[in-house]
């Protein structure tokens, strides 16, 4: 496992329970205590965590922390590519329409989508719009405007949902920061949250791609309440009580 999905996944946890232990977190990733202490100072070096005896507690700033996408393209890459693999199979006939959101996970989609396959893209990614017009096939590719945010590469602002909010298409396939019963799916800027609640709004059917570090987590903004959403694609990761609470919700939960 590489440090930064490590520290990913710890912060997480913290969201989670309020507080991690070092003689847990060794235990749980199966590495030394001198390790985990590594990583919880540099976690409170970065002012995400802050370190107590025996172990950390969630900073009071933690709601505002977003690595940037070169930084969470190493994390999960196994859960992210069986994700994506299965969303091919929740593509829409050809001749659709589909919505495709900034992210690691909703790139590796993208770059499984057969030539062809999908008849038109509407995407906030400059990565994605880059990869798919490269190699599209006769797909065509229209990236929404706006202010291009450097740690994400993606397009947000008042242009991106305007135009969003003239469209109407099949599918949405959306990612999240984090997911749980109470604040629904969340993210922690909120101009991509007003980005991605446009996209949820302006499709048919929304499918979330997200490996199962982010559920459980709440960040700053909702940009989706669970009825809002169809289906969830996320790893064996996920506990049986989440599962059970979001089927609860009518999400149909996917296991990858």
């Amino acid at each position: 496992m590489y440090a930064e999905e490590r520290h990913r996944t710890i912060v997480n946890l913290a969201l989670r329970y309020d507080r991690v232990s070092v003689a847990d977190l060794a235990s749980r990733f199966d590495v030394t205590t001198e390790t985990i202490r590594r990583d919880l100072d540099a976690l409170d070096k970065r002012g995400i965590l802050r370190r107590v005896h025996g172990g950390a507690v969630v900073a009071e700033n933690v709601a505002l922390v977003e690595t940037a996408l070169t930084e969470r393209e190493p994390a999960f890459v196994a859960q992210k590519t069986r994700i994506a693999e299965v969303a091919l199979e929740y593509l829409p006939p050809a001749g659709s329409t589909v919505i495709f959101d900034a992210g690691t996970t909703i790139a590796r989609l993208a770059a499984t989508i057969p030539a062809g396959a999908v008849s038109t893209v509407v995407t906030n990614s400059v990565p994605v719009a880059a990869q798919l017009a490269a190699g599209n096939g006769g797909t065509q590719v229209h990236l929404l405007g706006g202010r291009v945010r450097g740690i994400t590469q993606a397009t947000v602002g008042g242009e991106a949902v305007a135009a969003l909010g003239r469209l109407r298409c099949d599918v949405a396939f959306v990612g999240t920061n984090g997911v749980s019963a109470r604040h629904g799916f969340s993210t922690p800027d909120p101009d991509e949250a007003a980005v991605k609640e446009a996209m949820v709004a302006a499709a048919r059917r929304v499918i979330v791609l997200a490996d199962s570090s982010k559920i459980g987590v709440e960040l700053l903004v909702t940009f989706a309440p669970l009825s809002a959403v169809d289906v969830l694609i996320t790893d064996a990761g996920i506990s049986p009580h989440d599962r059970a609470e979001l089927a609860g919700a009518g999400i149909e939960v996917v296991i990858a």
